[in-house]
């Protein structure tokens, strides 16, 4: 069955997506394939949802988002003539392992001088958007929505310290019932504390964190979109480990798994690249500082029904390396390693800009294979098979999207509703390592 069948009373489908995938271990979804999500949304008018353009990878889907999607009506506007203008940011934060996106929407106030009049358009200097202090929080909003069917359930705004915590590393874990349940959480590994919503209790809550103390006395710091799988929600900073919780737990405890040896970055990292010289403007090679960040060359993901953690090296000939978790959790083990700069001259590509300073970024993990890598290299997807040792597939890469979520669509979430109301009863769960264990066992039979 193609997937325009599977989705075309959907009446949002632009192109059918042709990957065909056989479902993971853990899916018991039924059909399933997978695309590409560009995270940052394209604006589009006053709209009751908002929608996904599918296409099939190596392109990258586009989400549009409601301009009315934060409902921050009721805020005050600046004034026009002052230095200060009201920008909604939004973008999809996350996806469940069976294909419900976590889509957040800031209204942000910003200041940005004015620098000249033409005619009736203000010219403003948008550096002083770089300033931290120059930008302040005004609303937020978070939605989980069904891709599928268009269906969307609004979260209820979180109030007073709670605020806090909530940000662009909300995860979103789902869990058969009946009825099916799903958990959105944020978690600070470094001080104990879950920041959590459940529908059945209609409300966000702080939950308490078994006893944990990360090692190193050093602080996690996120860098990348939370991953779901074998029932954890997995926080990554790719410059040190991962911290994995159960959301649905009232008690969750927290296991962190350090990257690689030697994959540990300084505990200064995130420092350093914050100290650099910044602007929002991107460079004459088309980069922004932010794409200089460690996240935009590591990643840790969901592949082949496995997790894993894939990076690029700094210098030529640009190696890339990918690690499997190990069944019980307490490391991570090489699969396959290439070296990119040959790969491409052997391959044909000599118009790829691959020497000096473009170091391959890595867009997403294949969810069907884990030998097959996306790397954006310039404005070009690049598909790498690091097992074989070869560009498989590459495209244009269409609006420059560089930050892209690997997102599942499910046979089930075509008739399955967002929970928004109703109590189930919670079952206990086993350790992370029997998981781990049990599931690697039935994935090698």
């Amino acid at each position: 069955m193609s997937l325009r069948r599977l989705l075309a009373f959907s009446g949002r489908l632009h192109r059918s997506l042709c990957t065909a995938a056989t479902p993971p271990p853990d899916s018991g979804r039924g059909l399933w394939t997978w695309y590409m999500l560009g995270k940052m949304t394209a604006a589009m008018g006053p709209s009751p949802s908002p929608c996904v353009s599918f296409v099939g990878p190596p392109r990258v889907s586009k989400l549009y988002m409601p301009l009315n999607l934060s409902n921050a009506s009721g805020l005050t506007e600046p004034d026009p003539e002052g230095d200060v203008v009201r920008v909604s940011v939004g973008q999809a934060c996350a996806a469940s392992q069976d294909g419900l996106l976590l889509l957040s929407c800031q209204d942000i106030l910003v200041t940005a001088p004015i620098l000249a009049k033409q005619g009736g358009h203000k010219v403003r200097d948008m550096t002083a958007a770089a300033d931290p202090d120059s930008v302040r929080l005004a609303s937020m909003a978070h939605v989980v929505f069904n891709p599928h069917t268009g269906r969307q359930c609004r979260l209820p705004p979180i109030q007073g310290p709670k605020r806090i915590l909530a940000g662009f590393h909300l995860g979103i874990l789902t869990q058969r019932g009946p009825p099916e349940r799903y958990a959105v959480a944020e978690l600070d590994g470094n001080a104990n504390v879950m920041l959590r919503f459940l529908p059945e209790t209609g409300d966000w809550d702080l939950v308490n964190c078994s006893p944990f103390q990360l090692p190193a006395q050093r602080r996690m710091v996120p860098t990348q979109e939370v991953v779901p799988f074998r029932g954890y929600l997995w926080w990554v900073d790719v410059t040190w480990g991962a911290i994995c919780a159960d959301p649905f737990s009232d008690r969750p405890e927290p296991h962190f798994i350090e990257l690689p040896s030697g994959s540990v970055l300084p505990a200064d990292t995130h420092d350093q690249v914050l100290r650099r010289p910044r602007s929002p403007l991107p460079d004459a090679e088309g980069n922004a500082w932010w794409m200089q960040a460690p996240a935009m060359y590591r990643r840790v993901g969901v592949s082949g029904g496995w997790l894993h953690y894939v990076e690029v090296s700094e210098e030529e000939p640009f190696v890339l390396s990918s690690f499997a978790l190990d069944a019980d959790g307490s490391g991570w083990t090489l699969n396959h390693r290439v070296a990119l700069s040959p790969l491409w001259a052997d391959g044909g590509f000599p118009w790829l800009p691959l020497q000096g300073e473009t170091r391959p970024k890595i867009g997403v993990l294949d969810l069907a294979r884990d030998d097959v890598v996306y790397l954006t290299v310039g404005q070009h997807m690049v598909v790498v098979d690091i097992q074989r040792g070869e560009v498989v597939e590459h495209c244009p890469l269409e609006g420059g999207d560089v930050c892209i979520l690997p997102c599942m669509l499910t046979s089930w979430l075509s008739g399955s509703p967002i929970p928004s109301a109703g109590k189930s009863d919670v079952t206990e769960k086993n350790t992370l390592a029997d998981v781990l264990v049990r599931s690697d066992r039935v994935q090698k039979k």
